[in-house]
């Protein structure tokens, strides 16, 4: 049994996946196993795992239909025969002692989680690159040169996920802002297998990552949190979430919405409750009505409606936490007025 499954779904990425490949072999940690999901990708992705598995037999390949990220992750997920779990997407990489890094922290402080960051240089260099017409491609992060001795990072152990765990914007002053951990994105942390393998992502949705986090959160893991920039992610500048139908978004996020507060509804305590929707909840309702105004027709907005009612019916919006949030559900219920049975 490998100490470490990195789980890698593949659609698409043929001009980025050797890269990303490589970043997995570059690593200075090497028992590990990548399940590489090609998912029923058109392109030149299978020939390109398949050259990788010919190379290290830690490559393992599964191939399905399409079926979305969030099922190829499940896929993978089945298939993971390691303690700990990483998620790596095809189009990123990370630093080669990621797994060295993250496997050391796990196990001296018995952690369930192990929270790092992405490289907040990398990304808005590559941005301002594109928007210039420069090339984005052959750009190497300074930051990966770097070398680390993991005995002598400083972090942070906690049993209590909900004090750092965060999707709302912090100030810069604030003494706690470098241990928070920010948003969803589930491909910042090594995760133990047995926390997670009854967990899995919602098939079809964008931003699944918010519903499957919550359901993960709720149940009390052990974190470490290093903020060392290990991974590093590439925007892509037309992939699903920059083109995506802004309706499909609004869709994404309620399902995601509905889904965590049902399963908190059900299953959270008081201050379990009180945290998430205070820290994650209103901002993703606020951000889900946000793409209302971009909705350009009678029929999107019906749906539209129909969703924020589904949120209306289940109690999401009963409990604003902020004076920002009960005005925000005073615009919900007139956006919906009438068409709420």
């Amino acid at each position: 049994m490998p100490a470490i499954s990195i789980i890698i779904p593949v659609y698409n990425v043929e001009k980025y996946l050797p890269r990303c490949l490589d970043s997995v072999l570059n690593q200075t940690f090497t028992d590990w196993e990548a399940i590489c999901v090609n998912d029923g990708s058109p392109d030149g992705s299978a020939d390109i795992l398949s050259e990788y598995a010919a190379r290290d037999k830690r490559f393992k390949i599964v191939t399905q239909k399409n079926g979305g990220l969030s099922d190829a992750r499940n896929s993978g997920m089945r298939v993971a025969a390691g303690e700990y779990i990483l998620y790596l997407d095809s189009d990123d990489f990370i630093h080669p002692q990621t797994l060295e890094i993250t496997h050391y922290l796990a196990r001296r402080d018995a952690a369930d989680i192990v929270s790092f960051t992405y490289d907040r240089i990398y990304r808005p260099q590559l941005m301002i690159r594109h928007k210039l017409g420069m090339d984005t491609d052959s750009v190497i992060p300074g930051r990966i040169y770097k070398k680390y001795n993991p005995a002598d990072i400083k972090t942070l152990t906690t049993d209590n996920v909900y004090e750092y765990a965060t999707e709302r914007a912090h100030n810069a002053l604030n003494p706690r802002r470098k241990w928070l951990i920010k948003h969803c994105q589930v491909w910042k942390n090594l995760y133990r297998r047995e926390l997670i393998a009854d967990t899995p992502f919602i098939k079809g949705i964008l931003f699944e990552d918010f519903p499957w986090w919550s359901a993960v959160m709720l149940k009390c893991p052990r974190v470490t949190i290093a903020p060392l920039p290990l991974y590093f992610y590439v925007p892509n500048f037309g992939g699903i979430v920059l083109s995506a139908k802004q309706l499909r978004i609004l869709q994404s996020l309620c399902a995601g919405i509905k889904n965590a507060y049902t399963l908190y509804a059900e299953n959270a305590n008081e201050y379990q409750m009180r945290m998430w929707s205070e820290q994650f909840l209103w901002y993703f309702i606020k951000w889900a009505f946000r793409k209302v105004k971009y909705l350009d027709n009678e029929t999107d907005r019906k749906i539209a409606r129909e969703c924020f009612c589904d949120l209306k019916h289940i109690g999401a919006l009963d409990k604003p936490p902020f004076k920002w949030a009960k005005k925000l559900r005073d615009d919900i219920h007139n956006f919906v007025k009438g068409e709420c049975k």
